[in-house]
């Protein structure tokens, strides 16, 4: 694998790097805690790169790609990452999408396509309910046939962001009959304004409103909103979790978080010492790094073969599990390096009107809440235990 940037893909660097600079919002650099956003802040940096047309670097140039090539694509991570830009959120771009420009019939690309291009329109994702997780064919939400509308009931959980949402998109059980689980689910798409359609705030520990539970009575759903083949929808469901499960490594914002990290253990202290110099903690760094280089590796062959024509495949369960255990690994060595600093009451005390601000240096305030919200990161997209499985079965063979 050649490492050296060409001319061209310098000159494309230089390019990407003084469009951020112009056009990516000042005060949304480095802010990566939803709760400190408002619906604006979190859609503000995808409108801009919608109207660049850059908005969707994977997508086909057909339905509004870019036509980078995957080295073009990296050097865009690694520039965004560089300056803590809030890149457009997953659900549109990198999980429905693509299930609607593969499957979806012409109309839904006509309808649906250009907003999630834009980032006019706000989507979520009804997948998991509370009991079905991992084990997700055993989802029980049902859409009932009633002339040219389904009639859906159940219950999502979960669901990310839906308080903001103007579309979802949810498997729903449409043939309880089926030899198998996977055989009788559908791939639906649902306005979130539709009547019976009732979003509930799930209230976090650190008192953050993230993720909701949602719920589905009577909801009257044209037809036309199925996407694909009525009880085809696992594939689909399949297809949109490789996509998720690929995005879901992170690498060049765990890369930016490294950088970070030593920043951090070079200011801090032990013993006198700067904590970087510290050999226990020193190895525990130098560890992450190698992985994060490995998994580097293996995300930039991914790409390689995405650009040959290859969709990403069970190879994207590898991303995942190493990419999340990465990202908490970061963040809990982030955290044990700010020490005290990191309790997690300090970083609320300013938010509730005191005029007493958080003790410790301004880069330890979100340490904790990060390191908590990242404890989620090995569950969502399919838990680290069921990715293993699929790698079992699908790559070993076994």
């Amino acid at each position: 694998m050649n490492l050296e940037f060409t001319q061209e893909e310098i000159a494309f660097r230089e390019e990407v790097r003084a469009f951020i600079e112009e056009n990516h919002p000042k005060h949304l650099e480095g802010m990566g805690n939803r709760e400190d956003m408002t619906p604006e802040d979190m859609t503000a940096w995808h409108k801009i790169l919608g109207r660049k047309g850059w908005s969707a670097p994977a997508w086909p140039v057909e339905y509004g790609g870019t036509g980078w090539t995957p080295t073009q694509r990296y050097i865009w991570s690694e520039e965004n990452a560089r300056v803590g830009t809030f890149m457009p959120l997953p659900f549109g771009i990198s999980m429905v999408g693509p299930v609607i420009y593969t499957f979806g019939n012409d109309a839904q690309k006509q309808q649906h396509l250009p907003g999630i291009l834009s980032g006019d329109v706000w989507w979520c994702q009804g997948y998991s309910e509370p009991g079905a997780g991992s084990d997700l064919a055993s989802l029980k939400t049902t859409a009932v046939r009633d002339g040219d509308h389904y009639i859906i009931n159940g219950q999502k959980t979960w669901t990310t962001l839906a308080q903001h949402a103007d579309w979802g998109f949810f498997l729903c059980r449409t043939d309880p009959d089926a030899a198998k689980p996977q055989e009788g689910i559908s791939f639906i798409l649902i306005d979130m304004k539709t009547p019976g359609v009732e979003v509930k705030p799930i209230k976090l520990i650190d008192g953050g409103h993230e993720v909701n539970e949602t719920w589905l009575t009577d909801v009257r759903v044209p037809v036309e909103n199925l996407v694909g083949v009525e009880n085809q929808g696992w594939t689909y469901a399949k297809f949109l979790l490789a996509h998720e499960r690929s995005g879901i490594a992170g690498v060049a914002r765990s890369k930016r978080g490294v950088e970070k990290l030593r920043e951090i253990a070079a200011q801090e202290t032990i013993d006198g010492k700067p904590l970087i110099s510290d050999f226990d903690f020193a190895r525990k760094v130098s560890q992450l790094e190698i992985d994060l280089a490995a998994l580097e590796y293996t995300e930039l062959r991914t790409l390689a073969g995405e650009q040959a024509g290859k969709g990403p495949g069970p190879e994207s369960s590898i991303l995942k599990i190493k990419g999340t255990e990465i990202q908490q690994r970061l963040t809990e060595l982030t955290l044990e390096a700010v020490g005290s600093y990191g309790t997690p009451m300090y970083g609320s005390i300013a938010d509730v009107g005191s005029n007493q601000y958080p003790i410790g240096p301004d880069y330890a305030q979100l340490s904790a809440a990060t390191y908590f919200n990242m404890r989620k990161t090995s569950i969502y997209g399919g838990s680290n235990e069921i990715q293993r499985n699929i790698i079992t079965k699908m790559i070993l063979g076994l």
